[in-house]
């Protein structure tokens, strides 16, 4: 008995499993469509052969293999028999689901105390584990919505968002292009670009430094929506009015951070560039510039979300016939939900490989960073 791997997830499992077993059937009795015995029977075992097998000694990838196999296979099914039964879950069938997610939660924990040696195996896993919560997510999402029967106005299921997506493929390619090729990566550079220039006269200027880093303070706490209906008149309804709000968003963080970066380097060190007799741009681009990169990418990165929040938020304010902001204030008028999550699914997945493609230009560029090395 010492050598079994105990888990108290598989123990809860074990134990909604019975408490469904007293709470037959999984459907309602007006379902249109009910589920065999065969089928919720099978549900049944396959997850209690994992968490049984889970238990058992063995390598914790196969821990894990058997988990994975188990909770998804199960949810697979569970979800696959709410096909035109919509609102008809009864308390087993959630108890099922729950148990379910149980399981791939001590497979999320087996994975994450795995330590692999090779850096595809690493990279692996950092895609793998987050990709597994991220699914759970989504499965109990669609579950409870098509379950419980939540009304549709109130919160679609993922797979009616993704059949709008997949049917509105060209509008938001247009929208996409409109808000994020336009608007925000326009204003994302000039913006990043103008409050790199200004901090790098900021550190040589102690007139701007002590003048702009306060007023950078207040800027940023305003409002976009104080903002935007602003730029809307000086710029016109189309994009250079959104590039512009964009513009003043991502300015002033990258401002701050750059300013506070150039100062990162010890005196110790400017003293030996001085005896070196390097000049001031010597300074600033062998030893303030690389000491100030983390700084930089962590403006970066925060204006990477505040360009498109800025962007979206500008539209609702006065834009032409075309754009995320716009479409999301036009659809949710007309009661499209599925529409508007689109959308925000959409911009979610835009801004995630925006700030991946930063996030991995910094770990190259500053790859002899500690907070790099370490991870």
């Amino acid at each position: 008995m010492r050598h079994l791997s105990f888990s108290w997830q598989g123990v809860v499992a074990l134990l909604f499993c019975l408490l469904a077993l007293t709470s037959l059937p999984l459907l309602t009795e007006g379902a249109a469509q009910p589920l065999t015995d065969g089928m919720a029977s099978l549900v049944f075992i396959i997850i209690i052969a994992a968490a049984l097998l889970s238990f058992a000694p063995q390598p914790p990838a196969y821990r894990a293999t058997v988990l994975f196999i188990g909770a998804h296979g199960a949810a697979w099914m569970l979800l696959s028999a709410l096909s035109g039964n919509e609102g008809m879950a009864t308390r087993a069938f959630f108890l099922l689901l729950f148990a379910c997610w149980l399981l791939a939660w001590r497979c999320v924990t087996e994975l994450s105390n795995q330590q692999p040696v090779t850096t595809f195996g690493k990279s692996a896993f950092e895609l793998l584990i987050p990709a597994i919560f991220g699914a759970w997510i989504l499965i109990l999402w669609e579950a409870i919505t098509r379950g419980a029967g939540v009304p549709f106005i109130l919160l679609p299921p993922p797979s009616a968002i993704g059949a709008r997506i997949m049917a509105s493929l060209p509008i938001l390619g247009d929208d996409v292009r409109q808000t994020i090729f336009k608007a925000v990566l326009i204003g994302y550079i000039i913006g990043c670009l103008a409050g790199f220039a200004v901090a790098v006269l900021a550190d040589r200027i102690a007139f701007l430094r002590r003048g702009l880093l306060p007023i950078g303070n207040m800027v940023s706490a305003l409002p976009i929506i104080g903002i935007a209906p602003v730029m809307v008149m000086w710029f016109g309804f189309d994009w250079p009015s959104k590039a512009a709000v964009v513009i003043i968003m991502t300015f002033f963080p990258m401002l701050v951070n750059t300013v506070a970066g150039l100062a990162a380097s010890g005196s110790m060190e400017r003293d030996l560039m001085r005896t070196y007799a390097a000049s001031d741009w010597q300074t600033l681009l062998k030893l303030k510039l690389p000491a100030a990169m983390p700084f930089i990418f962590n403006a970066l990165k925060i204006n990477s979300t505040l360009a498109l929040i800025g962007a979206i938020v500008a539209e609702f304010f006065g834009t032409p016939i075309v754009g995320m902001g716009f479409r999301i204030s036009t659809e949710i008028g007309r009661m499209n939900v599925d529409m508007v999550w689109a959308e925000i699914a959409v911009a979610a997945l835009a801004g995630s490989i925006f700030y991946g493609i930063i996030a991995l230009t910094e770990r190259a560029v500053t790859f002899w960073h500690p907070s790099i090395r370490g991870g």
